[in-house]
């Protein structure tokens, strides 16, 4: 069972930036296509960048241009380059699988506030 363990999480002025990473347990962590999620407060978890095995890159509207998905398979590490962070931002940050095939872990808050 692969475990996640999300962290670098803050508190950021808008225009700020932060990275976010995802530790994953287990070797087979390479052969996963991985995704960032996002929860913020009263409303749904929403994809927002992904990564396939092989370093394909997509991202939803509302991040484009603004935040980065990598990934380092040695480490086992995927990571969220976060940019020009807007307040509407503000939310706990997931990663899993594309699917949500895997089990949560406890998220990372960011919060983007003045």
């Amino acid at each position: 069972q692969v475990q996640l363990v999300e962290s670098g999480g803050g508190l950021v002025q808008p225009g700020g930036s932060l990275r976010l990473s995802c530790a994953a347990s287990g070797s087979i962590f390479s052969i996963y296509a991985m995704g960032w999620y996002r929860r913020a407060p009263g409303k749904q978890r929403e994809l927002v960048a992904t990564i396939t095995a092989g370093g394909s890159t997509n991202y939803a509207d509302s991040v484009k241009g603004r935040f980065t998905i990598s990934r380092d398979n040695a480490k086992n590490t995927v990571y969220l380059q976060m940019n020009s962070l807007k307040p509407e931002d503000t939310a706990v940050y997931y990663c899993n699988t594309p699917r949500a095939s895997l089990t949560w872990g406890q998220g990372t808050q960011v919060t983007v506030s003045s």
